[in-house]
């Protein structure tokens, strides 16, 4: 990472070298990101779904490591939908699976980096075993205090939303841009700045729709498994190189 991040004032970086230049004081706070495209690429090379997801791992444990390295606060990293249980039995079995063993085998690493995690969405939804390894790694890292890794879970935007109105009316407060930001999932987080989809598809597909009024998008035709810190820094730097205005206009 030290040699793809490099402290000292932006420039326009030299494409042909492997070589991205941040701003740090552009550097934004919170990075969102869809992770798109392990099927598409496991399919592309004749294999089943399940072993693009395995080779998606390595994507999150770059990118982890990139946005730590680049000064990024949070990264909140969409991993299972709701709307992901439609998919077969045994692509979901493996996915649980696969969870709750790269969690097992990361925790080191990520209190080395000292990484903290929270997992936000349905949590009482997923399996057991998967409930427990959260658990497990949760408590593992929370003395950490350097980036903050969100892991989206049965996870879905429009569900966010409705559970915060159904707390808010619990409470018997009135509903309001406030009550309900208090009981997002998110509560306590900035609001993304930057969101990343991978694979090409310009959707949100559910999530952070609340949080994402005044986002950045970045889409990049890369599938997942390909994406790496270089990937990353790239889009930090399309980033960095944005007017943001939050429907105000330019002074």
């Amino acid at each position: 990472m030290p040699s793809l991040l490099r402290r000292r004032p932006p420039v326009v970086p030299d494409r042909r070298a492997d070589v991205v230049v941040l701003a740090p004081d552009r550097v934004p706070a919170h990075v969102a990101v869809i992770m798109d495209g392990n099927g598409r690429w496991a399919q592309r090379r004749g294999k089943p779904r399940l072993w693009g997801h395995r080779a998606g791992a390595e994507s999150v444990r770059a990118v982890v490591r990139a946005a730590g390295a680049a000064g990024v606060k949070a990264l909140t990293l969409y991993a299972f939908s709701t709307e992901n249980w439609s998919r077969s039995a045994g692509e979901v079995n493996g996915l649980m699976t696969l969870l709750v063993g790269t969690l097992r085998r990361e925790v080191r690493s990520l209190n080395e980096n000292n990484v903290r995690l929270q997992a936000i969405g349905r949590l009482e939804g997923l399996p057991a075993t998967v409930r427990a390894g959260l658990k497990r790694a949760i408590d593992a890292l929370a003395d950490n205090t350097g980036l903050l890794l969100t892991l989206a879970l049965n996870y879905g935007g429009r569900q966010e939303i409705v559970d915060a109105a159904r707390a808010a009316v619990a409470a018997g407060e009135v509903i309001s841009e406030e009550s309900l930001a208090r009981r997002l999932y998110t509560a306590g987080l900035p609001d993304p700045d930057l969101m990343i989809r991978t694979s090409g598809e310009y959707r949100l597909s559910n999530f952070l729709l609340w949080q994402s009024a005044y986002t950045e998008l970045y889409v990049t035709p890369v599938l997942w498994p390909d994406f790496r810190e270089k990937e990353f820094l790239d889009a930090l730097l399309d980033f960095q190189q944005r007017e943001r205005r939050f429907g105000g206009t330019v002074r």
